[in-house]
C-alpha cells in the first residue's frame, strides 16, 4: 500500500481495458469508484472487481459505489430502489421510530449484502446535507430531513449499521450542500449565510461522525472564503478538522465537475494544497486520469494509518 497514490479513479466500461490495467498497475490509485456504466450483471461486476483487486494483489482494495437508494442507484440494472429515498426514511423516523428502525436496518443489510457479493467495500453514504426549501433539487429527497437533529441521528445510525456489515461509509457533502441554489455538477454554488448560522445548522450534522471517509462540497461559503470552494479552501478544510472535528480521510468530490473552474490538473493540485487527502476523478476519461495521477502524491503515514483502520472493519 505504501507506493499507492492519493487518488480514486473511475473506469470507462464493464471490464478493464488493456490501457486501464496498465494504468492501475503503473499509477496505483488508492481506490476505484464504479458507476452504472460499469455494471450489467452480478457475474460481470464480480469479475470486474476481482480483476481490479488482482492488479493490486489486495482482497481489501478499496472499491467505492454510490448506492444511496432513490434516484442515486448505481445498481439499477440489478434492483429497483426508487421508492426508498432518504426522505422516505426521514419521514418514517418522525412518524414511527420502531418501524423506521426495522425498515432501515433491513435496507442497509440488504444493500451491504449485495455490495459484498459484487466486491464493493465502500458505499458513499450517508448524505448529511439538510434539505432546504428553495434550494436546488440536486440534494432534495437525497436528504433525510430539513431538521438537523433528524439528519444527525439517522446519519450516525447509517454509519453504524454499514460498519457492522463490513462496509465503509463516506459522509457527504462536507461541510454541507443543502443551501446550494445551483447544481454543483454544472455551476459553482455560493452560500452567503454567516458562519455562526452554518456552524449551528448545516455544518452541525457532520460533527463527530465515525465514518472513515468524508467527501467535500464544491461550494463557496462566502463568509468564510469568498474565492474558493470547500474542496480548494484551506480555511474550510481547517474548519472541518477543528470545528466539525472530522479526524479521518477527506476525499474531494469529483474533480472534473463544472463547479471547479480550473483544469483537471490545477483542480487536483489545489485540492491537495487545501488539505484534501484523496482526490476523486470519476468519468473514466483517460487523458484526465493521467493528469490526476501525475499530480497526486504517494500516500503518507496518516492515510496509511487510517486505511489500515478501515481494513480492520472488513474482516
Amino acid at each position: 500500500m505504501i507506493n499507492r497514490r492519493c487518488f480514486i479513479t473511475g473506469i470507462k466500461s464493464i471490464s478493464l481495458s488493456k490501457k486501464e490495467k496498465i494504468f492501475l498497475k503503473k499509477y496505483k490509485p488508492w481506490g476505484v469508484i464504479l458507476f452504472s456504466r460499469n455494471i450489467e450483471t452480478i457475474i460481470q461486476i464480480k469479475k470486474l472487481t476481482e480483476e481490479i483487486k488482482k492488479c493490486f494483489k489486495d482482497k481489501n482494495y478499496p472499491i467505492l459505489l454510490d448506492q444511496e437508494g432513490g434516484r442515486i442507484n448505481r445498481l439499477n440494472k440489478l434492483l429497483n430502489t426508487a421508492p426508498l429515498t432518504a426522505k422516505y426514511f426521514g419521514d418514517l423516523f418522525l412518524s414511527d421510530k420502531n418501524k423506521f428502525d426495522a425498515y432501515f436496518k433491513i435496507f442497509v443489510n440488504k444493500i451491504s449484502y449485495i455490495l459484498k457479493e459484487i466486491g464493493v467495500n465502500i458505499n458513499t453514504v450517508p448524505v448529511l446535507d439538510i434539505r432546504n426549501k428553495g434550494s436546488n433539487n440536486i440534494i432534495g429527497d437525497r436528504s433525510f430531513s430539513n431538521n438537523s437533529k433528524v439528519v444527525n441521528v439517522i446519519g450516525n445510525f447509517c454509519i453504524k449499521i454499514f460498519h457492522k456489515n463490513n462496509i465503509g461509509t463516506v459522509i457527504k457533502h462536507i461541510p454541507g450542500h443543502g443551501l446550494a441554489k445551483v447544481d454543483s455538477h454544472k455551476l459553482t454554488p455560493t452560500v452567503k449565510k454567516k458562519i455562526n448560522y452554518l456552524i449551528k445548522n448545516d455544518f452541525s450534522t457532520f460533527k463527530d461522525k465515525k465514518s472513515f471517509f468524508a467527501m467535500t462540497a464544491h461550494i463557496i461559503y462566502s463568509d468564510i472564503d469568498k474565492i474558493n470552494t470547500a474542496t480548494h479552501s484551506k480555511k474550510i478544510i481547517q474548519l472541518i478538522r477543528k470545528n466539525i472535528k472530522f479526524k479521518n480521510i477527506i476525499i474531494s468530490d469529483d474533480i472534473s465537475m463544472k463547479s471547479l473552474k480550473y483544469s483537471v490538473k490545477e483542480n487536483t493540485l489545489r485540492a491537495f494544497s487545501a488539505g484534501c487527502n484523496l482526490v476523486l476523478h470519476c468519468n473514466g476519461n483517460y487523458k484526465e486520469m493521467l493528469d490526476v495521477a501525475n499530480n497526486s502524491p504517494l500516500v503518507n503515514n496518516f492515510i496509511l494509518k487510517k486505511t489500515s483502520q478501515f481494513y480492520n472493519i472488513l474482516s
